[in-house]
C-alpha cells in the first residue's frame, strides 16, 4: 500500500448537547416501552371493578363525602392556626437571651419533631382515662386542632426561627437606636419581614397537615366526625372495593394543588424581587 494513502478518517466525537439529547430520547423510549407493557399485561376489567367502580364513586360523592370535606378543612385549618401562634412564640423562645426559654423550646421542638403525630393523636383520645373529667372543648375538632397543632408547632418554629434569623442585624438596631422597644421592634419590624420570606414554606405545613389530618381516624369518630380518610376506609370496607379511598384521595388533591401551585408563584415572585 502507498505510503501516501489517507489515513482512515477517525470517528467524530459526539458534543455534549448531542449526547444528552440521544439520553434522553432513551430514556423516554423506556418509558414509554415501560408504559406500553403495564397497559397491555393489566386486567382492567378488574381495576374498574375495585378502583374505578361508577356506581360506588357516584355512591361516595352523595352519601357524605361533602361532610367528610368539609371536616378535612375545619381539622387543618384549627390546628394550623394553633401552630403558627405556638410556633411564633417557640421561635421566640428559641431565640431568647433567657437560657431557660430556650431549653423549654428546644425540648419542646425536639419531642414533637421526633415523636409520631400518631401517637399524639391515641395520647389524647386516651386523656380522658388518664386524668378523669378531662375534656377539651368543642370535641372532637378541639382534640384534632390541640394534637395536631401541638406537632405543626414544633415545625413550624424552626421555619419561623428561620425566617427571623434571615431579617438583617442593621434593621432591628436602627430600631432600637431610635428607642423602640425590643418587643416592639420585633412586632412591627422583625415579624412582618421572616413571615413575608417564610410563606411558602408555611404553605407546605399546610399541606402536609391537611395529608396528617387523615390520622384522625385514631380518635374512633363518629359519622359526622369523619374526614376523608375515614370516610374513604369506612365505605371501602363496607363494599369491598378501594373506589371511595381513590374519590377520597381525588379530595386530598383538591385542597393541596391549589396550594402547590400558590407557593410556586410566591417562590418565583420572591426569586423576582431578589
Amino acid at each position: 500500500m502507498s505510503a501516501t494513502t489517507a489515513e482512515a478518517p477517525t470517528k467524530k466525537k459526539l458534543s455534549p448537547r448531542k449526547r444528552a439529547q440521544r439520553i434522553r430520547w432513551a430514556q423516554y423510549t423506556a418509558l414509554i416501552l415501560v408504559a406500553l407493557a403495564i397497559a397491555l399485561t393489566a386486567n382492567w376489567p378488574q381495576i374498574q371493578k375495585q378502583f374505578f367502580n361508577p356506581e360506588l364513586v357516584k355512591t361516595t360523592l352523595t352519601e357524605g363525602v361533602g361532610s367528610a370535606l368539609k371536616n378535612t378543612v375545619i381539622y387543618t385549618a384549627g390546628a394550623f392556626v394553633i401552630g403558627l401562634l405556638l410556633g411564633t412564640v417557640l421561635a421566640l423562645m428559641r431565640l431568647s437571651s433567657v437560657a431557660p426559654y430556650r431549653w423549654i423550646a428546644t425540648v419542646w421542638i425536639e419531642f414533637f419533631r421526633g415523636l409520631p403525630a400518631i401517637i399524639v393523636f391515641i395520647a389524647f383520645g386516651l386523656m380522658s382515662l388518664a386524668f378523669e373529667g378531662f375534656v377539651i372543648p368543642y370535641d372532637p375538632y378541639g382534640t384534632v386542632w390541640v394534637a395536631l397543632g401541638l406537632v405543626a408547632s414544633a415545625y413550624m418554629a424552626e421555619t419561623i426561627r428561620a425566617g427571623i434569623q434571615a431579617v438583617p442585624p442593621g434593621q432591628i438596631e436602627a430600631a432600637r437606636s431610635l428607642g423602640m422597644p425590643s418587643g416592639v421592634a420585633t412586632r412591627k419590624i422583625v415579624l412582618p419581614q421572616a413571615f413575608r420570606v417564610i410563606t411558602p414554606p408555611l404553605t407546605n405545613e399546610l399541606i402536609l397537615l391537611v395529608k396528617d389530618s387523615s390520622l384522625v381516624y385514631v380518635l374512633g369518630l363518629s359519622a359526622s366526625g369523619y374526614e376523608l380518610t375515614k370516610y374513604g376506609r369506612q365505605l371501602s370496607s363496607d363494599n369491598a372495593s378501594l373506589t371511595p379511598l381513590v374519590v377520597a384521595g381525588f379530595c386530598y388533591l383538591i385542597i393541596t394543588l391549589p396550594l402547590s401551585i400558590i407557593v410556586r408563584r410566591m417562590e418565583a415572585r420572591q426569586k423576582k424581587e431578589r
